[in-house]
């Protein structure tokens, strides 16, 4: 039976899915099934799929849910222990499942693994940047600022942690076990998932150094897309009260002003000035304490977003090439620094086992 269960969701992936599938099939880590979960995709995504001709993959079609449900579908019909999830237009690079099994076999507390990720774009050129959350120490104050595993591309997850924050949704006058809340189609739900393993459980999240997923920056639809997932992760907050009010009273404020300020940072990515310069206002306005809470990313979207609005376009790009290019270099400098160390760490405790099994000997 398969260790590792990989969910691939396919909706309008046609450009994408067999680069995506093929960077499955690549892993080195070969103890593995791969589930297409085709949420009505009216395309050829899945006719691609099949053509593949893998005994290892399975196809399985609903119609159109939306991400939350498709991931509950996958993770219903999966037999692996660890769960990953891929998005049908992203990528992995071939030592992505290695590692993250590795990393959840050497610790029983860890429950989610995540890499690290590099932004592509739409024809899957590096952009120069990664996204880079901490690896250690992921705890709500942390959560309520960010997605601290940068995508829903990055992570693998313990099977028994699911079975830990399942709960019974009724379809159709049938019950079925839910691990993501499906009212929430178009934020994806992963801010209430992510929520319930740090609030109902005591499992650890925690990542590993390298950039080993391959995030795809895809503008097509952004602009309406911006002011419907702030509704929808507006809605995830609100869901807050229901099994954390203490925490929902605390923090319902910063929890939204922190989501908004992500939203003016992905319309500074697609080009959005106008709405970019609106959204981060109204995240200052919402939680003004911010600013000093995380006064570089703050300020830099706040700066960014007005450069935009204000410069021509030939201007602002070449000052944003600059940017990139410096920032790409630093976040790469910390990517090998972490590796090194991890690998320093493991090493020396490698040691350590290797003379404390040499004492029992000697003894």
């Amino acid at each position: 039976m398969a260790k590792v269960s990989v969910i691939v969701l396919v909706y309008k992936s046609e450009p994408y899915i067999a680069a995506t599938i093929h960077s499955v099939l690549a892993q080195t880590y070969k103890n593995f099934e791969i589930l297409v979960i085709d949420d009505g995709s009216p395309d050829r995504s899945v006719e691609i799929c099949r053509q593949f001709n893998d005994p290892r993959i399975r196809i399985i079609r609903q119609e159109n849910r939306g991400v939350p449900a498709a991931r509950n579908t996958g993770i219903r019909h999966a037999r692996g222990e660890y769960i990953a999830f891929l998005d049908g237009d992203d990528l992995w690079l071939p030592p992505k499942l290695e590692k993250q099994v590795t990393h959840l076999e050497s610790s029983p507390f860890i429950g989610m693994s995540f890499c690290r990720s590099s932004f592509i774009d739409v024809n899957g050129k590096h952009l120069g940047t990664y996204q880079m959350p901490k690896l250690k120490r992921i705890n709500l104050s942390y959560l309520l600022r960010c997605n601290p595993i940068g995508n829903g591309s990055a992570g693998v997850i313990r099977r028994k942690v699911l079975e830990d924050i399942k709960f019974t949704h009724q379809r159709d006058g049938n019950f079925e076990d839910c691990y993501f809340d499906e009212q929430f189609r178009v934020s994806g739900g992963e801010t209430d998932f992510l929520l319930r393993i740090l609030i109902q459980t005591k499992w650890e999240i925690e990542g590993i150094p390298a950039a080993l997923t391959l995030y795809r920056v895809n503008t097509g639809g952004m602009t309406a897309n911006l002011l419907k997932r702030l509704e929808s992760a507006s809605q995830e907050v609100e869901k807050t009260r229901s099994y954390a009010p203490e925490l929902n009273l605390r923090w319902r404020g910063a929890i939204k002003a922190y989501y908004i300020r992500y939203l003016a940072r992905s319309a500074v990515r697609f080009r959005e000035g106008k709405i970019a310069v609106n959204l981060i206002h109204l995240a200052l306005a919402t939680h003004w304490q911010m600013v000093f809470e995380e006064l570089y990313r703050t300020c830099s979207t706040l700066i960014a977003a007005y450069l935009l609005l204000l410069l021509p376009q030939k201007l602002y790009n070449r000052i944003e090439t600059l940017f990139v290019k410096a920032i790409g270099t630093i976040q790469e400098r910390k990517i090998r620094r972490d590796t090194l160390e991890k690998s320093e760490a493991r090493s020396r405790k490698s040691e350590v086992n290797r003379n404390n099994q040499k004492s029992k000997i000697a003894r």
